[in-house]
């Protein structure tokens, strides 16, 4: 099996080393970008099964980033999975029109490494 390839851009070190460190042991290829503007590079120049999608950043915002990758006419990776991660409280208008770009949602507070992985493996069964 070739392993799933995951973008994680996530600006927070320990949160960040913990899904790297989690999603590595499961068998998943990981990228890692702290700020929003290598993120959105790295998006666009590499195919990847999914994207673990930060919404507070340096640089560049996450929504920001989803907007560029699938807000426009066309999605420029159809074939990613987008997965949000946040502590930020969105208003319901914001997370809506998240969720209507992504292929899932999380509240950090609530994800441990264990339930992110599941909601990965859920989505690739999909």
């Amino acid at each position: 099996m070739i392993a799933k390839t995951i973008l994680c851009i996530e600006d927070d070190r320990f949160i960040g080393e913990m899904y790297v460190r989690s999603l590595k042991k499961a068998g998943y290829e990981v990228d890692w970008m702290v700020d929003g503007n290598d993120g959105l590079i790295a998006a666009r120049n590499k195919q990847y099964d999914f994207i673990l999608l930060d919404v507070m950043l340096p640089e560049r915002r996450g929504t920001e980033i989803l907007d560029a990758l699938r807000g426009g006419k066309e999605d420029l990776i159809p074939h990613t999975h987008v997965i949000i991660l946040t502590n930020f409280e969105q208003d319901d208008e914001s997370r809506l029109a998240m969720q209507k770009h992504a292929d899932a949602y999380l509240i950090k507070a609530e994800i441990t490494p264990k339930k992110l992985i599941s909601v990965i493996q859920h989505l690739s069964n999909a």
